[in-house]
């Protein structure tokens, strides 16, 4: 999922805000018990993430695909004191390890966590949201985004994370449904004469998209 350096990127976690202790701890228990935990945003993309919230200061944040919280945790860094994050999980085995380290970052009282297939809850909630971060099922991207624009704020920002797929989006061989999915995806946001977008190559690719 990295395509720099081994070095390079070394170089740059070197010169990068450290994690904190919580996210540290996080990042080690997702290493140690949950499948797939390449999934995990870690140091610099949550760094990044952090950054973007930071200047954003959003009031309310939607993030689509959890997973154990990691991501929820650097978007809230930016969040006004009055502010609420919605995240929502399909895995239900993940929601205790999730609600803990939200606790214990001080999210108590400004977090919703919604367990179950997105689909199902984001036309249920009301916006605007200013931030969103999409990072679920890849071949329902397409309609996680026409879900959301409508609810995003004018000035809103939503953050695709893995849209260069280990660079698998680049090889028209490539038939499965997540890759296809998120080749249609990118032609879908650069399609919209609402937003305007940028794909910045970091770790597995982030596209940013804002609505006009």
């Amino acid at each position: 999922m990295d395509f720099i350096d081994p070095k390079l990127q070394a170089y740059a976690e070197r010169f990068t805000t450290p994690e904190n202790e919580l996210l540290a701890e996080l990042n080690r228990e997702t290493y140690l018990k949950v499948l797939y935990p390449r999934m995990l945003s870690g140091h610099i993309q949550g760094r990044f993430l952090s950054f973007l919230s930071r200047i954003k200061q959003p009031k309310s944040i939607l993030e689509i695909g959890t997973y154990t919280g990691y991501s929820a945790i650097c978007l809230a860094e930016g969040m006004l004191p009055e502010g609420q994050l919605t995240t929502i999980e399909i895995d239900p085995e993940r929601e205790a390890m999730i609600r803990d380290y939200l606790e214990r970052a001080g999210l108590a009282g400004r977090y919703n966590l919604l367990i179950g297939p997105a689909g199902n809850f984001i036309p249920k909630l009301n916006g605007p949201f200013d931030l969103v971060f999409l990072d679920a099922d890849k071949e329902n991207y397409i309609a996680y985004f026409d879900l959301v624009l409508p609810k995003l704020a004018t000035g809103g920002m939503i953050i695709a994370d893995n849209v260069l797929w280990s660079g698998r989006v680049l090889d028209e061989n490539e038939k499965d449904k997540e890759t296809v999915g998120l080749r249609n995806f990118v032609r879908h946001v650069d399609e919209n004469p609402d937003t305007d977008q940028i794909l910045v190559p970091i770790r597995d690719g982030i596209m940013l998209i804002i609505k006009n």
